[in-house]
């Protein structure tokens, strides 16, 4: 038995994809490698390095296990279609040391080598991945060939693109990918397994005990751990603010009793505790789950919700947002407190789910839009500013255009009249005089001078066009007196100019595009900040903001219409005046981050959320340096996590509480090993704290079973002690749409002469879908799938559309 192993096994240190590269092929195939180092996991521990050493060994064998399973799949398996990609080029990377870091830069072509294009392998960091020249046909010949045996470790990737770095677990020799012909063999990149998430399980057992927050684990250890019961100083405090918080949610008496004590126990800041909810099957568990993590969130309280899968954490993440969701008042504020977090491939998030609001990604992607410099927020709100206060800049391009106009509109009359004369002499004749004025911002004298200078030379620079003083009184918001405008009709810069400059073409087109930039802006910002960062005032007054822009729009949309324009003026520039005194008020009240990289957003909201959701292999991510610090944990499905899984969340900064809510009775985490399986690898934590008879809360009151389908787990698993609810009662749950006992709420049918085949490392009996097959098509033609709804209404019609009704009658055999 090689030994080499074992001192990394026992120790504290190392990286886990050593070990793995330290494995020979032979290794790999030997079922009992790790034999005599898995011991049973103890039901209770000694010591806190006891615990977490317990699991290293079996962890181990089960990646042993789970690279076996693979490899056979790939290299054995003639119908299987592995995910592979053809290497287009390797290079040592600048970082490459042998013979300890042996990392190269390799490019992946873009089309897939399968003859079956239906799925295309991407790439992820922490695949172990196999560099092949050839695809053997037996894992006999990968023994022959060291070079098929040739594992990588994909450590990093550029986004969107081809190209990744690997650890390589030997050198890759160049020279003999060579051909004798010079030319180069071909190389594929082989898919075996991801890493990622026991890499995470191998940092928490091993450097677990060198950091982190170990309260809830000395909880874990033993039966007496918990001794001593709930808080003394908190078990006599009123409960009355959380009562308040639930009484919205539809919960039964089991629900709400369990809820209010996990309230209560996150309150205490006394001592540490550990709270189990233990959900039957159709209990309502996941309402629990979101009525709890709701109340949660109200009290402020920095949690993180967790589970074993994505699909779990999706289900609980949309639960808890559907219920927040109406209690908002403005807008979607309030969001920015919830964060889910994790892989975009894996949880599948698009611009339609429902979950985009709260998913990082997305929303480190529309904070980045919203914090750029020069085209974000803070320039929108200013651009509006510039431009509700019509410079001085923008009034003259408009004047001038007016006047070219005008100019333009005069000459065509002359014409058809006959009476052209020298435009020359016309503009001498209009502009006759130099004027002055003092600009109030920049406290410049501005000088007006039309064709001619004092000393009547023709000018030969053409001078800027400048408002008259009275308009620039308007220009700057200053009283108009009345009277004082002339009414030249050549001259428009003389005749209150600045709300014909409000009423233009051109500034409509403008305050619409940069309205409609502001508004995405301010909305997204009281979406997604968290409201630690920006108050409800402030949210308060960005939608006051907001409404009155909109009715600004309103306003100079009404004065296209020439009847209405005069009419309108007042409202206009009253309008305008609140607009501007808003959007002012709005800039020196709130400033943005300084901060506008992606990495530096996504820190911020993890930093500043109330409300977290991840994975339990995710959560690695708050234990970052600087990370504020999570006061309580909830785990959903917490009996489908491995226990040394769960050590991961854990450990992060600060925990004070955890909240495990599963049920032991039902399916348990998925362990490959034998060897594993055998000492308990698949056991959960929430599974030994029952076996070691830790208090739980029980929701008593099932909703999805038929009387006569919930006696028999009921007696055999829960001890007679779940009731059923009203609606398994009625009269639809009574109902028999077809005659024969088969048809009843349940049946039991013998299918006595099936045989099982095996294909694919999996097994199939066809009697048995030909009699399945019949059942659906009787149960088809009966409508039973749309007569009433029901719990699984929508996977049973996902059956039907999947199942090819009538293939295999049962007259065939």
């Amino acid at each position: 038995m090689r030994r080499v192993n074992v001192r990394r096994v026992e120790g504290t240190g190392g990286n886990l994809t050593d070990v793995v590269f330290s494995w020979s092929l032979d290794n790999v195939l030997d079922e009992n490698f790790y034999k005599r180092q898995v011991r049973k996991i103890p039901m209770e521990f000694l010591s806190k390095p006891v615990y977490m050493t317990s699991f290293i060994p079996p962890l181990l064998e089960e990646i042993r296990a789970d690279l076996l399973s693979s490899m056979k799949t790939v290299f054995e398996d003639p119908a299987c279609d592995p995910p592979v990609r053809e290497v287009q080029s390797v290079q040592e990377s600048r970082q490459n040391s042998p013979p300890k870091n042996l990392l190269y830069n390799i490019s992946l072509k873009g089309e897939r080598v399968a003859e079956n294009d239906a799925v295309t392998y991407k790439p992820e960091n922490g695949d172990i991945i196999a560099l092949t020249d050839t695809r053997p046909n037996s894992i006999d010949d990968s023994k022959r060939s060291e070079r098929s045996y040739l594992i990588a470790f994909i450590k990093g990737s550029r986004k969107g693109s081809d190209e990744f770095q690997i650890v390589s677990s030997k050198p890759i020799e160049f020279e003999q990918n060579m051909q004798e012909d010079g030319k180069r063999n071909t190389l594929y990149a082989v898919f075996l397994i991801n890493l990622t998430t026991n890499i995470c399980i191998w940092n928490s057992l091993t450097q677990g005990l060198q950091g982190g927050s170990m309260a809830i684990i000395e909880k874990v250890l033993r039966a007496n751990s918990y001794a001593g019961g709930r808080c003394k100083i908190c078990s006599s405090g009123s409960v009355s603010d959380s009562v308040a918080r639930i009484n919205s949610f539809k919960l039964n008496r089991s629900q709400k009793a369990a809820v209010l004590s996990c309230l209560a126990t996150a309150e205490c800041h006394h001592q540490s505790s550990v709270e189990l909810i233990k959900g039957p099957p159709g209990t309502g568990k996941t309402n629990t789950v979101g009525s709890l993590l709701c109340a949660l969130l109200g009290m402020k309280c920095r949690t993180l919700a967790c589970a074993p899968t994505n699909i779990a954490v999706l289900e609980v993440a949309a639960r808890v947002l559907s219920l927040v969701e109406e209690s908002l008042e403005y807008g979607a504020y309030g969001l920015g407190d919830i964060v889910l977090f994790g892989s975009s491939e894996g949880m599948n998030i698009d611009d339609d789910s429902d979950l985009h609001d709260v998913f990082l990604d997305t929303r480190a992607r529309i904070l980045v839009r919203c914090f750029a410099q020069h085209s974000g927020w803070k320039h929108c709100l200013e651009s509006m500013i510039h431009l509700l206060e019509g410079t001085k800049e923008d009034c003259i391009l408009y004047m001038e255009d007016r006047t070219n106009k005008d100019n333009n509109r005069h000459r065509e009359k002359k014409r058809e009249k006959g009476i052209l004369e020298d435009e020359k002499l016309e503009i001498c004749k209009e502009r006759e005089e130099v004027q002055y004025f003092e600009d109030p911002k920049s406290k410049k004298i501005w000088q007006m001078v039309g064709g001619q200078t004092s000393k009547g030379k023709k000018n030969k620079e053409r001078q800027p066009k400048v408002p008259s003083p009275e308009t620039n009184k308007l220009l700057y918001g200053a009283k108009e007196d009345k009277g004082e405008l002339t009414q030249n009709k050549n001259n428009r810069v003389a005749t209150g100019g600045h709300h014909d400059f409000l009423m233009s073409e051109k500034f409509v087109e403008r305050f619409d595009f940069v309205g409609e930039q502001l508004k995405l802006f301010t909305e997204a910002l009281y979406t997604h900040l968290p409201t630690s960062f920006i108050s409800l005032e402030v949210v308060k007054d960005m939608v006051r903001a907001l409404d009155l822009l909109e009715r600004l729009k309103e306003v100079l949309h009404e004065c296209e219409d020439v009847g209405k324009c005069a009419d309108l003026l007042p409202e206009l520039y009253s309008t305008r005046e609140e607009c501007l005194q808003s959007l002012k008020c709005l800039s020196k009240k709130f400033t943005l981050p300084n901060f506008y990289t992606d990495d530096k957003i996504k820190k911020f909201c993890l930093e500043k959320a109330c409300l977290l959701f991840c994975t339990a292999s995710s959560s690695v991510k708050l234990k970052m340096k600087g990370m504020a610090p999570v006061e309580l944990l909830v785990i959903d499905e917490a009996a489908q996590l491995k226990e040394c899984e769960s050590t991961i969340p854990l450990q992060i900064s600060g925990l004070r509480h955890a909240i495990l809510v599963g049920d032991e009775m039902q399916l348990p985490a998925l362990v490959k090993s034998k060897i594993s399986e055998k000492a308990g690898f698949g056991r959960s934590l929430f599974e030994r704290l029952v076996l070691l008879k830790h208090e739980y809360h029980l929701l008593n009151l099932q909703y999805r079973m038929h009387p006569s389908i919930s006696f028999f787990p009921n007696k055999e698993f829960y001890e007679n002690q779940i009731s059923d609810a009203p609606n398994v009662k009625d009269g639809s749950y009574k109902k028999q749409f077809l005659q024969g006992s088969m048809y009843g709420p349940y049946s039991f049918v013998n299918v006595a002469y099936g045989k099982e085949e095996f294909e694919n490392h999996s097994s199939r009996n066809m009697v048995e879908v030909a009699v399945v097959s019949e059942v659906v098509t009787s149960l088809f033609k009966g409508k039973l799938l749309f007569s009433f709804e029901t719990p699984y209404c929508y996977q049973a019609f996902a059956l039907i559309l999947d199942q090819q009704v009538g293939k295999f009658p049962i007259s065939h055999f």
